[in-house]
């Protein structure tokens, strides 16, 4: 019998394997993905999968909808879908899907979420090559998350109240007699409070950082239960005339439109990240690690940039009005929150809160 039947047979049979569908992969491999051939296995399972949703904390006009639309663009046979919420609700959605296993939200991004979602257990893995322009001390080693944008805090104060001269520039300057019950500080979020207090603690260690709360706190200083946003409006109304621990392009933003406000940077500049992270069990993985992908990229840190938000990616530059308070193009240190940090700091944090003032 010839053997030309079978060694037909056989080349048959690995064309058929090579052409198996990219689906056989689990999204422990897709999320994984490294090599030549990732961008093309991504982009073959996407157009299978031909869709994929993002849940976020970006604002939805100013930049939520013009990073899908862009990711659209480039991938035009996956339609993209997304959902805006804060962190919170986020959280709450993103584990609520993962009890029911039926998970929606195939990729999620924001502030604050993933420590707890890593606790939770619900996170896949993942690598992706954008991440080499991301300085090292903002990522991950864990690949459970990846900062998608950096935020910078500092004081805030009315110009018209304040000069510039005037305005305090160290920690120091906040314990001045003048500034007592003038300091306004948000009490009931992540930022304020939480990042003024855990940022000494890390920086200082803990017997000064609680030597100076303890002098702090004798300022009486204004406790505010909205937003961060929120309370840089009402220190441009001139409700308050100085309030710290405050996202410092808030400011910025607003004295560009005119607002009687500033900003400046003390040291060290306590930073957080917004992250992006892919629970497991997500029913579009190839597309949301292409919409990572894209996320982490010079595209979409570009996008961001051109919104006032700041890249994580060293490859974009920040916008030009608001390098001066970015701790690399001001020379004043930096101070990286990273989110295991910050959450395992918590309960301390909140305890000398409580101790000095309340």
């Amino acid at each position: 019998m010839s053997r030309r039947p079978w060694r037909l047979c056989a080349l048959l049979i690995a064309a058929l394997a090579g052409a198996a569908p990219a689906r056989a992969l689990t999204e422990a491999e897709i999320a994984a993905l490294k090599g030549p051939d990732r961008q093309r296995i991504l982009e073959q399972g996407a157009r299978e999968e031909g869709a994929v949703t993002i849940y976020s904390g970006l604002t939805i006009d100013a930049i939520l909808r013009p990073l899908v639309e862009a990711f659209s663009r480039k991938y035009p046979a996956v339609k993209a879908d997304y959902w805006r919420s804060d962190s919170r609700p986020l959280i709450q959605k993103a584990l609520a899907e993962q009890r029911a296993r039926r998970v929606i939200g195939d990729v999620l991004e924001g502030a604050g979420l993933s420590q707890p979602l890593v606790k939770s257990g619900v996170l896949q893995p993942f690598t992706s090559p954008a991440l080499d322009a991301i300085p090292e001390r903002y990522r991950d080693p864990n690949h459970l998350w990846a900062p998608t944008r950096m935020n910078y805090f500092g004081t805030a104060y009315n110009t018209k109240l304040i000069s510039a001269a005037e305005a305090p520039k160290r920690y120091e300057d906040l314990l001045d007699p003048k500034w007592k019950g003038k300091i306004a500080w948000v009490t009931e979020s992540q930022e304020g409070k939480m990042t003024f207090i855990t940022n000494l603690r890390i920086a200082w260690g803990e017997q000064r950082a609680e030597a100076y709360l303890a002098k702090l706190g004798k300022q009486q200083l204004i406790p505010v239960s909205e937003s961060a946003r929120a309370l840089v409006n009402r220190v441009m109304e001139g409700e308050y005339p100085l309030a710290i621990a405050i996202f410092m392009h808030h400011a910025l933003i607003s004295a560009k439109a005119g607002a009687p406000v500033d900003a400046v940077p003390m040291d060290p500049v306590p930073s957080l990240s917004g992250t992006v992270v892919l629970p497991k069990n997500v029913p579009h993985p190839y597309a949301a690690m292409l919409l990572i992908d894209f996320l982490l990229s010079k595209d979409g840190q570009q996008a961001l940039a051109k919104q006032d938000y700041f890249p994580s990616s060293s490859e974009v530059e920040p916008t030009e009005y608001l390098k001066r308070i970015v701790p690399r193009y001001n020379g004043v240190p930096e101070n990286f929150l990273r989110p295991e940090v910050s959450e395992d700091a918590a309960e301390r944090t909140q305890e000398l809160y409580e101790k000095y003032f309340e």
